[in-house]
Order: C-alpha cells, then structure tokens, then sequence
C-alpha cells in the first residue's frame, strides 16, 4: 500500500505479475457486479517485500488487493482471510484499518487467495529520501503518533470484536520461537551461522507472557502505516498477515528489532527493507518510543531483551525466506538481491540479546 509513483511491474498483457485481469474481472461479475463494470486497471505496488500490492481501479473506485507472493511460501506466513477478518473486526475501534472490500479465500481465481480494501489517503515512510524532507517536530509527531496507535490495538477487547478465537495466547511466546524455527527449516538454502543457537537460546527462556490474550499485530514498524505529515496522523495500519492473540511485548520487541537493530545499518551494508527509520536517521531513539507506549497503556513494559532477541530471530527467517524465493527467481520488484546480507547481522544482535535476557 505505497505510493504508487514508487514503481510498477507488469506483463506484455497489461496484467501486472501475479495477477490476472481477465480472470478478476470474472470474479467481480459475480461477486461484486458494481467493481466489475467499465475499465479495469491495476499495477504493482512496490516497496513490499513480503505479499503482492496492487492498486486496483475498478466501478470507479481505487482499491488495493492484496495476495501471497509468487512460488515459495511459508506456511501459515501469508494469510489472506486472516488480514481480511482482522481489518473487518477493528473497523469500528480506534485502531486506523482500510474499509474491507471482498475476501476471496479460492486460489483457483489467481493462484493465491487474495482480497480488496479501500485505499486510504496517507503515504508509507519508508526511506532516506522521504525521510530526509521531514521536520525534527514531524520525525517526532509521527513515531508518538504510532506507539500511541499501537498502544491502542493493545487496548481493544478482542471478544467485543469478534476476536475472542483469533488465537491461543496461552503459550504464545514459546510457540512463536516454534513457528519460526519450522519456517526456517522450510527456508535453509544456505550455512546461517548461530542461528540454530539463537532459537535453541530463545526457546529453553520463553518468559510465560504475563500480557497475554492482546490483539498483536506481529509486524508492527513505522513502514507499515500509512501516514500524513501535515498534519500528522496515522491513517492506516496495514500488513496483519501475522496478526493473532497474543503478548503485546512481542510487538514492541520486533519494533525496537527494526528500529535499533536494523535502523543502525547504513552505508553500503545498509538496509533494504527500510533505510530511512529509526534514530541514525533523525527519529527519537527506542527508549523514548517504548516511554510513550508504557505512558499510554496499560501493559506492564518490563525487560524486553528476551522480546527483541525473538524480533531478531523472526526477522531473520524472514528476510531468509526472501532471499531463498529470490534466489528461486520468485520475487517481483527491486532491493531483494542484499537482502539476505540482513540474516547475519540480526543473529549476531539476537544472541547478544538472549544471553542479556
């Protein structure tokens, strides 16, 4: 859900990759007859390195679609109904989510299960040359304005949404380091020195997660909001592929991954993900942002090396996973060819942290 300017891929055809026109086109006639009449465009979205974004123009509205990517998949990592219910049921919270259009869970349609939402107005943050332009007073009001928003996911009731079997917070933290060592399993292509120590580290310390039962996003970062900058304010928060019942902490771990961890890397052995967050470039640093959440919520913030050490090791699946399908050719857009070169460094910053912890 970036700006579209960012950059498109598409096929001879004037489908873009990954989706085919004709055959959504004949899904809209029969389940939203209104999208399906008149031109029908779409384009990829770049900047996304986890599922395909698409803006959508259909019936006279912009929509995204949203689907897996393309070959290689992990499972459980890529759950379309799962995004799909998660936005329906924070509609009507204090929780920013794009209006939920149409789920399509059969993959027969485009190879994957896939669905519309709304586009919403806002812009995603996500690089130097965006983030350069803001002012000090911006760079601040927009990470006050996500730990506030996340301080509100954490705070939403999931039974008074629908969400009281979204997960099993019970046992959440060691069944995350579970999951993760499955999907890198899934994943290896490749030597990955110390990971195996990191995960073996993580899941002989799982902390019981006093904070359980919350609604966690589990991919909560500043690149994953759609915001404005004058005035400031969070407009969207997108990307729920992961989310479920669990212990807030894990969201505020993974937050402080991306932005000390990974916000520190620069240069030439930079940052393909996201190059213009975290302090080095200009934003106020974790411990002011984790100050902000605690003041706003209700969450006992404790110790949160254990946590960061998961961020790591969930990261560092992830960005393994993606190197795996772009060696496989399975990767649309640019900025994937480095991204293995993030795994090493998140292990190394993952095992400082567990042995903290």
């Amino acid at each position: 859900m970036t700006d579209p300017a960012e950059g498109t891929t598409a096929s001879a055809t004037g489908s873009p990759a990954g989706l085919d026109l004709d055959r959504l086109r004949g899904h809209l006639a029969r389940h939203r007859p209104d999208l399906a009449a008149g031109p029908l465009r779409a384009e990829l979205i770049a900047g996304g390195r986890s599922n395909l974004t698409y803006l959508v123009r259909a019936g006279g509205q912009e929509l995204v679609l949203r689907r897996p990517p393309l070959g290689h998949v992990l499972a459980t990592a890529h759950d379309m109904t799962r995004e799909f219910r998660v936005i329906s049921a924070l509609a009507p919270t204090a929780v920013p989510v794009p209006r939920a259009v149409l789920l399509c869970p059969d993959a027969d349609v485009l190879g994957a299960p896939f669905y519309l939402m709304e586009r919403v107005t806002g812009e995603v943050l996500r690089d130097r040359a965006r983030t350069d332009q803001l002012t000090a007073e911006q760079r601040y009001g927009l990470v006050m304005a996500m730990m506030d928003t996340l301080a509100a996911l954490h705070a939403v009731e999931p039974a008074a949404v629908g969400l009281a079997d979204f997960g099993r917070p019970e046992g959440y933290l060691a069944r995350q380091v579970r999951r993760w060592a499955a999907q890198l399993d899934r994943s290896r292509s490749r030597p990955l020195p110390g990971i195996d120590e990191l995960r073996d580290r993580l899941a002989a310390t799982a902390p019981e997660g006093a904070n359980a039962g919350r609604v966690v996003h589990g991919d909560y970062r500043l690149d994953n909001l759609l915001a404005t900058v004058d005035p400031v304010a969070v407009t969207a928060v997108l990307d729920w592929e992961m989310a479920t019942l669990g212990d807030p902490l894990a969201d505020l771990g993974l937050l402080l991954t991306y932005w000390e961890v990974l916000g520190d890397r620069d240069g030439a052995d930079g940052n393909p993900v996201a190059d213009g967050l975290g302090p080095r470039a200009g934003f106020p640093g974790g411990a002011e942002l984790i100050e902000r959440y605690a003041a706003r919520s209700d969450v006992d913030v404790g110790p949160l090396h254990w946590h960061v050490a998961l961020g790591c090791f969930k990261l560092a699946v992830i960005c393994e996973g993606i190197h795996y399908r772009h060696t496989l050719g399975q990767t649309l857009g640019a900025g994937f060819g480095t991204i293995g070169d993030m795994v090493a460094p998140l292990v190394d910053h993952g095992l400082t942290a567990a042995r903290e912890a």
